[in-house]
């Protein structure tokens, strides 16, 4: 295929990039010995059929260092995709299902105007759905477990140090976001806290939050786990937490406190500890019972199983449900 070359030195390389102009060109960084790329380079050669013009490059990266070492490549397999000899995106590892989506995209927007003009209004609405994934949103290098620079070392740790709820997307792992979000945000720079849809600032902004004590105000804070469980205990007047649910109990003495509390006629709610163990442990110490299942009535442990039972056995049951006593 025409459209399928290999290059083994950077002239001849920068000769295909020249050639493809403004067209997309994805270059392959690969290495003979894994075999992972060789399995992307069949999914390469399906996409060069479906994409004629589109050139696709393979290049052997421990043969041609000077190009590796410009695009920072440390791993392969790694995939760069340029336009105009500039380049416009990144992928690392051996993801095929995200190089086909990548190349189906740039490829489009390579195309006439309208063609372009549709991709930028998908990338905007791509970054408006980023921006908005969660109440405080970090783009930042790296992650926070692992940034991968100063600068968004210091705010992972200003925004933990102030108990800050935060979700975060690595800028390094998708370039088509690395440059887009500059311009959607009208920011040059990263990192970037955005809540609750819109953008903060960066670092110095954040400091200076942190400093005149108005983060907090600023960001969500980060709910404890006591919080959390006094919200879900609170959230009916009736809360019973059980192994399953009201529909489908897992185990015998979440079946028989259900038939018990359906004896009554009264309303109540269930939580299935199965479904969230920060909640299930966390629950035991909060409450200083040591087993499940566990009713509460307005907020109160009232107990498990065995109090239910006598508690329906002195008539007592309809009265507590009803906090009447």
């Amino acid at each position: 295929m025409a459209n399928l070359v290999e290059a083994t030195t950077q002239q001849q390389f920068e000769g295909f990039l020249a050639k493809a102009g403004n067209s997309l060109t994805v270059v392959h960084f690969q290495a003979t010995w894994a075999p992972q790329c060789g399995q992307m380079n069949e999914v390469m050669a399906e996409l060069a059929k479906e994409h004629a013009h589109t050139t696709f490059i393979k290049l052997e990266a421990e043969a041609v260092p000077e190009v590796s070492e410009k695009y920072e490549i440390s791993s392969v397999p790694t995939f760069l995709f340029f336009k105009g000899m500039e380049k416009v995106d990144r992928l690392d590892g051996a993801h095929a299902p995200e190089l086909t989506k990548k190349v189906q995209r740039l490829a489009v927007a390579g195309g006439p105007d309208g063609a372009a003009e549709s991709s930028a209004t998908d990338l905007n609405q791509r970054l408006k759905k980023l921006v908005n994934a969660a109440p405080c949103m970090l783009f930042m290098k790296g992650a926070p477990q692992e940034p991968r620079c100063g600068f968004s070392r210091q705010i992972v740790a200003l925004l933990k140090e102030h108990n800050i709820q935060f979700s975060s997307f690595d800028i390094l792992s998708d370039e088509e976001v690395r440059q887009g979000l500059k311009t959607y945000s009208n920011w040059p720079t990263y990192p970037q806290l955005y809540v609750n849809g819109e953008l903060v600032g960066g670092l110095d902004i954040v400091k200076e939050l942190a400093e005149s004590g108005e983060l907090e105000n600023t960001c969500p804070k980060a709910i404890t786990l006591e919080h959390r469980l006094k919200t879900i205990i609170n959230q009916s007047p009736v809360m019973l937490f059980m192994k399953g649910n009201k529909e489908s109990a897992k185990c015998g003495f979440s079946r028989q406190i259900l038939e018990a509390l359906n004896g009554t006629g009264v309303d109540y709610d269930t939580f299935d500890i199965l479904q969230d163990e920060e909640v299930r442990q966390g629950l035991k110490s909060y409450s200083n019972w040591p087993t499940y299942p566990q009713l509460y009535v307005k907020g109160e442990l009232i107990g498990g199983l065995d109090i239910v039972k006598e508690l329906k056995e002195s008539g007592e049951l309809v009265s507590v449900l009803k906090g009447e006593s």
